[in-house]
């Protein structure tokens, strides 16, 4: 086990260095100065040229990226250039608000999902496996920004059950919080639910026609308990697996849904950092989701391999 982790670590570093090497380098092709924005509408020269020595923008972009490295390793993202906030402080106030955003999203996949795709693989070839199948492409197809506006112009404009946009922490009011994200969790988690009602119908097909669910049968079990206790479980080892890559999907893709349904999380923030040309924001955001993604990897690789017996014994 330790060292199935381990060897998944060694491969984990180098995407990493890999990541920040590739962000760094695009960042600094973007068109125009961040310096002549800060400089303000005078652009003092001299303003100007102690700008660019602060924060080291005369160096060669090498020894940028080798400078910034070594502050990441010391546990320092940098200041933001737009507000003079730490990037890490930044990012501790936004972190949750998008993970709670995330849970909530793929909390919906998941009672949408793997239900619909059970039902789907055990009425195989009837009305009910149809209709599921064209519910779960009309989740793949529908993009998530429609989806959110219509649902803003329904729930909030015309019936008005809950705020169209906003965010309120769940340490100051739970209610108010969770009925702020229950739309865009809803939004995010359909396509995710019909990615998750997809393999769990393959899953489960797969798994009902295998030998112990004919033996189960045979000894004159309940139906019921054929599927639940016999042919989910093990079709289960896959869906928790991709359940993991998807949380880590959500946390680096719902910038779109944060906009339209204006909340303050990493996808604002990084939309923002971007606009205002503020590097440091960028790098640090993006360092702290590709680390966030990695580490979601490593634990479906971790899953799979408790979950699954012969990968054990190899």
């Amino acid at each position: 086990m330790l060292t199935f982790i381990l060897r998944r670590l060694l491969i984990a570093i180098p995407t990493i260095i890999l990541i920040t090497i590739f962000v760094f380098a695009l960042q600094h092709l973007l068109p125009g100065d961040p310096i002549l924005t800060m400089a303000g509408e005078e652009r003092d020269p001299d303003v100007i040229a102690f700008l660019r020595e602060k924060y080291r923008l005369n160096d060669p972009i090498p020894i940028q990226y080798l400078a910034w490295i070594g502050n990441v390793l010391q546990g320092d993202l940098g200041i933001s250039w737009r507000t003079n906030q730490p990037v890490l402080e930044l990012i501790g106030e936004k972190l949750p608000v998008t993970l709670q955003l995330a849970l909530m999203a793929i909390l919906f996949a998941i009672v949408i999902g793997v239900p619909t795709g059970v039902l789907s693989a055990v009425k195989k070839g009837t009305p009910i496996d149809y209709a599921a199948n064209v519910v779960a492409l009309s989740g793949l197809s529908i993009p998530n920004f429609w989806l959110g506006i219509m649902l803003i112009l329904l729930v909030s404009v015309q019936w008005q059950l809950l705020p169209a946009s906003g965010y309120v922490p769940l340490s100051e009011d739970p209610v108010r919080s969770l009925t702020t994200m229950i739309m865009p969790a809803f939004v995010l988690g359909t396509a995710l639910a019909a990615t998750l009602m997809r393999h769990t119908r393959s899953a489960m097909l797969g798994v009902l026609k295998s030998d112990y669910v004919r033996t189960a049968r045979a000894k004159g079990l309940l139906e019921r308990s054929v599927i639940l206790k016999h042919a989910l479980r093990n079709a289960l080892t896959p869906i928790v697996t991709l359940t993991a890559l998807l949380f880590g999907e959500l946390i680096a893709g719902a910038v779109l849904t944060e906009q339209i349904f204006t909340i303050p999380g990493f996808g604002k923030l990084i939309v923002d950092a971007v606009f205002n040309r503020d590097y440091a924001v960028v790098q640090g955001v993006v360092l702290v989701t590709a680390v966030g993604f990695i580490v979601m990897n490593l634990l479906a690789d971790v899953l799979y391999f408790l979950l699954n017996p012969r990968l054990r014994q190899q």
